[in-house]
């Protein structure tokens, strides 16, 4: 039905840059708004980014000016350029519909910044 693959995270330093991808298969897609979600260990899932299908995008205030949200239609695919990562910019990263999650929720990828 919907089926969301996120991958692209890894260990960083503080200040370094990352781009995850998110692979998504359903119409859905083409329909709704995407965003990228995150959860650190003991935390809230919080939404830090979102792209409208007009292709206009918001950030949660602790990710404005370092994250960038894109996507690519045709490959089905949504992405979030990383810079001057932070160690509070650690958690599991996810994509969804945004600003309301559906329940198909892929395996997230991990995003690490530490020295």
């Amino acid at each position: 039905q919907v089926q969301r693959v996120e991958s692209g995270g890894g260990l960083v330093q503080p200040g370094g840059t990352l781009r995850l991808s998110c692979k998504a298969s359903g119409s859905i897609f083409d329909i709704n708004a995407m965003g990228w979600y995150r959860q650190a260990p003991g935390k809230q899932r919080e939404l830090v980014a979102i792209i409208r299908s007009d292709g206009s995008t918001d950030y949660t205030d602790s990710v404005k000016g370092r994250f960038t949200i894109s996507r690519d239609s045709a490959k089905m695919t949504v992405y979030l350029q990383m810079n001057s990562l932070k160690p509070e910019d650690t958690a599991v990263y996810y994509c969804n519909n945004a600003p309301g999650a559906d329940d198909y929720w892929g395996q997230g990828t991990q995003v690490t910044v530490s020295s």
